[in-house]
């Protein structure tokens, strides 16, 4: 078995990599909404609507419909 120590270590690393304190002025720029991951609702109803169509299937998005896109 090669070390597990060094492994441990070295998860231990990169896990505590992302741990930040985020400073009070840097906050507004992450709480805009570009920095959403569906900043843009239209859009994002849009990719939904097209996805049902496309995919022939329903569910998560509240809509019914099939594949024909005449919902």
């Amino acid at each position: 078995m090669r070390c597990p120590i060094r492994h441990l270590v070295l998860l231990a690393c990169v896990l505590l990599g992302g741990c930040v304190a985020v400073q009070p002025h840097q906050r507004e720029i992450l709480s805009r909404p570009i920095m959403q991951f569906d900043y843009d609702k239209d859009e994002a109803a849009a990719r939904g609507h097209f996805l049902n169509s496309v995919e022939s299937a329903t569910g998560g998005f509240g809509i019914g419909g099939g594949g024909c896109g005449c919902n």
